[in-house]
C-alpha cells in the first residue's frame, strides 16, 4: 500500500524552496538591504497597521515606591482600538537620565510576571524567580519598559474557544485582515517608544531590548523595525525558519504569510546591522534547536561583516534548554553596552 505522510508536501516544497531575497554577497548590500526591508513590511502587513494609527493618548495610571525603584504603569493606543499597558521602572539612584531595556514577556500569564507581581500561586515560580525581566533588568540601572504585547496577559482574546494557546485567533484573524500579530507586536514596541517622550527621565538615544520565547521572537524583529533600539538580545527565540517554525509546532504569532518564499530569519539581520545584535541560545532548546541556531548565525556573521561591522553581533550558548538565564542575559547586555559607551 501506498504509503501516507501528511505532511510530505509541504516537506518537499520547503526543500525545494529557494527564498528570493536570501543573502549571498554578491548583491549590492545597500540595495538588497532595502528589498528586504520593504519585503518584510509588506508580509507583516505594515502599510494597513500604520493607515489605522492615532494620536498616542498616553495615560498614567498608577506609580508605586519600591523596593529601590518607582514603578509606574501608563497606557496608551498604538493604534484606533489598541491600548497597550506598560509599566515603567525607574532606578531611586537619582540619574537626571537612565538608559532603557525594553523587557517583554514570552507566552506566559502576562507582563505582570515581569514586575514580579503573580496574580496566584501557579505563577509564583515564573514571577517571583526566571521571569522578573522587568525588576532585573532595573536593578541593573535601566529604565525599564515593560509591554504587553498583543495577544497576551491583559490583551488576551475573549474568543478562546477550543483553541490550544492564547495568540492563535488574534493571529489566524490578523492574517484574514492582511495583517499579522508579528508586524502589529512590532509596531506597539516602536510606539511605546514614542510614548517614552512623556518620561524625560529615559535617555531614548541609549535603548536595548529583551526577552524570552515569544519575548525574545520581538526583541529581534522589532529592532528589525525600530533603528532607535541600539542593543537587540533576544533569547531562545532566534533560529532558521527551516529548522524552527517550519519542522515543529509553533504558536501562530511566529508566522509571517509567504516569508519563506523570500528571505530567511537570519537573511533579517541585515535591518539590525550595524547596530548591536546578541543572539542567546539554550544547547538543549527543543523548539530552536541548537543546530539551526548555529547554521543561522552563520549567515548573521556573514552579513554583519559585509556591513562592516564583523563585531557587533555574537551568539551566546547556554547550557540550559529553552530556558531563560539571567546571568548570562545581564553579563552579555554590560559587556555590549560596554562596547556602546553606556
Amino acid at each position: 500500500m501506498q504509503e501516507i505522510k501528511g505532511d510530505l508536501c509541504h516537506e518537499l516544497l520547503a526543500k525545494n524552496t529557494k527564498q528570493a531575497l536570501a543573502f549571498d554577497g554578491n548583491q549590492n548590500y545597500g540595495e538588497w538591504k532595502e528589498l528586504v526591508c520593504d519585503k518584510l513590511l509588506e508580509l507583516v502587513g505594515m502599510d494597513k497597521i500604520a493607515a489605522n494609527a492615532c494620536p498616542l493618548n498616553v495615560t498614567v495610571e498608577k506609580e508605586e515606591q519600591k523596593d529601590g525603584y518607582k514603578q509606574i504603569r501608563f497606557v496608551f493606543e498604538s493604534e484606533k482600538g489598541a491600548f497597550v499597558p506598560c509599566y515603567l521602572l525607574v532606578p531611586d539612584t537619582g540619574k537626571e537620565k537612565y538608559p532603557v531595556a525594553i523587557t517583554l514577556q514570552g507566552h506566559s500569564s502576562g507582563f505582570h510576571n515581569s514586575i514580579g507581581e503573580p496574580k496566584n500561586e501557579t505563577e509564583n515560580e515564573y514571577a517571583l524567580g526566571r521571569g522578573q525581566f522587568a525588576v532585573q533588568a532595573v536593578k541593573q540601572g535601566y529604565a525599564t519598559l515593560a509591554i504587553e504585547q498583543r495577544a497576551m496577559g491583559e490583551r488576551t482574546t475573549s474568543r478562546h474557544s477550543f483553541a490550544a494557546v492564547m495568540c492563535t485567533f488574534p493571529a489566524l484573524t490578523a492574517f484574514q485582515l492582511g495583517r499579522t500579530v508579528l508586524g502589529e507586536r512590532m509596531w506597539d514596541v516602536s510606539k511605546a517608544i514614542d510614548a517614552l517622550s512623556n518620561f524625560p527621565v529615559c535617555d531614548t538615544e541609549k535603548i536595548l531590548i529583551t526577552g524570552n520565547s515569544g519575548g525574545g521572537t520581538m526583541s529581534f524583529y522589532a529592532a528589525c523595525f525600530d533603528e532607535r533600539i541600539k542593543l537587540s538580545v533576544p533569547s531562545c527565540a532566534f533560529c532558521s525558519y527551516e529548522t524552527s517554525i517550519m519542522n515543529i509546532y509553533h504558536c501562530a504569532c511566529n508566522y509571517i504569510p509567504h516569508a519563506y518564499e523570500w528571505f530567511e530569519m537570519q537573511d533579517l539581520s541585515c535591518l539590525i546591522a550595524p547596530r548591536r545584535l546578541a543572539i542567546v541560545a539554550g544547547k538543549d532548546d527543543p523548539i530552536f534547536p541548537i543546530g539551526g541556531v548555529e547554521t543561522a548565525y552563520a549567515t548573521v556573521e556573514k552579513i554583519f561583516e559585509k556591513a562592516g561591522v564583523s563585531e557587533n553581533c555574537r551568539l551566546v550558548k547556554t547550557p540550559k534548554a529553552h530556558w531563560w538565564c539571567e546571568d548570562i542575559i545581564w553579563n552579555t547586555v554590560k559587556e555590549e553596552t560596554e562596547k556602546l559607551g553606556w
